[in-house]
């Protein structure tokens, strides 16, 4: 199944409806009140006026199109949520079990069916399905088992059901964040500790040194432990620090043995430091 997107602006849809309306009204009053020329026409419904209610229900039937589209484009996750959901939906984080081709394309962009292990915003556990269309350009290890994602959800009546979930596509980075920092606590994959390390600490550089796979795995990631060089950015100066982080597979490689990475500690305890990855913060 393949959807296209018209970009007309609501404006325009709405002079165009209105526009239709107005030459089937127009061709109905025509015909109902006797007008034109008997000589020519058999009656008032026959003549040139009759490709008015024909144009006229092309262009609903092409905006009516066009606004299940948009409606499909919201549902799957494509340019934004649906407005219910940025109105009513609960902010919660869901770890992705698998993705899967669920058959529709949106504007040319494929739409994966998301299975979803959801800790929600009043730390109930559920899992769900979500669709969502990306691009060449989103990446598509934004959907890979075992990345954590902000989802929006619309809670049933019901005690423990769930009507809807969405990915959340608010823009809303710091939300997202601390969302996914409270699911990472409360699946030990972090600590409070560490999270204000990253919140309050100096942003440094650091070069690993060695790195060992400790066994350990939690929510389908391998623990790492890594020796690390760190340079202080204030005076150029060394320490040696070393770090246990859980990773994902296709994290591995920006770990590798003479990498660069992204650290933060505070200054008199640089005994413990952290490990700085985009929106995943340790």
């Amino acid at each position: 199944m393949r959807v296209m997107v018209s970009k007309v602006s609501v404006l325009v849809r709405v002079l165009l409806a209105l526009a239709a309306l107005g030459a089937i009204g127009y061709y109905l009053w025509y015909g109902l009140t006797g007008q034109g020329d008997t000589d020519l026409y058999p009656s008032a419904w026959v003549g040139p006026q009759l490709a008015l209610p024909i144009v006229g229900s092309i262009v609903l039937s092409a905006l009516s199109a066009g606004a299940f589209a948009r409606r499909l484009l919201s549902a799957y996750g494509a340019g934004g949520n649906s407005a219910r959901m940025r109105k009513e939906g609960l902010l919660g984080v869901g770890t992705v079990l698998s993705a899967r081709p669920a058959g529709v394309e949106i504007n040319g962009r494929p739409v994966l069916r998301v299975a979803l292990s959801v800790l929600g915003a009043r730390d109930e556990t559920f899992e769900a399905y979500a669709k969502v269309a990306l691009g060449p350009m989103d990446g598509t290890q934004l959907v890979r088992p075992g990345a954590m994602l902000p989802v929006r959800y619309l809670p049933g009546h019901r005690p423990g059901e769930v009507v809807q979930v969405e990915i959340d596509f608010s823009g809303d980075t710091a939300e997202a964040q601390a969302a996914i920092n409270r699911a990472m606590v409360k699946r030990g994959l972090t600590t409070e500790r560490r999270l204000d390390i990253a919140a309050r600490g100096v942003a440094a550089q650091a070069v690993v040194r060695a790195l060992e796979v400790t066994g350990a795995v939690r929510d389908g990631m391998a623990e790492l432990a890594l020796e690390l060089v760190v340079t202080n950015p204030g005076d150029g100066s060394t320490f040696p620090a070393t770090v246990r982080r859980f990773l994902p597979a296709d994290a591995v490689p920006k770990v590798q043995v003479g990498r660069m990475v992204r650290v933060h500690y505070l200054p008199g305890a640089e005994d413990e430091v952290v490990l700085a990855f985009s929106l995943h913060t340790d």
